[in-house]
């Protein structure tokens, strides 16, 4: 019965580290401000691109409805 309590503590343990963990990662995501936070999303974006995030931001897209639909 002994390899229970070693078992269950070990739980215990990965519980608490995956705690800190995730703490720790909610308070440096926490200390962006939007602006620090639209910049980078900007530079990824233009990096990811190899354009400009204002020049294609957003993809061409044709919406087809059922009058532009052929019989």
């Amino acid at each position: 019965m002994r390899w229970w309590k070693i078992l269950g503590l070990a739980g215990v343990a990965g519980v608490a580290a995956t705690g800190v963990v995730i703490a720790r990662a909610e308070r440096r995501r926490q200390a962006y401000t939007p602006d620090e936070i639209r910049t980078r999303l900007r530079a990824r974006l233009e990096e990811s691109s190899g354009e400009p995030a204002g020049e294609s931001a957003k993809p061409d897209l044709k919406i087809v409805g059922p009058a532009d639909q052929a019989p």
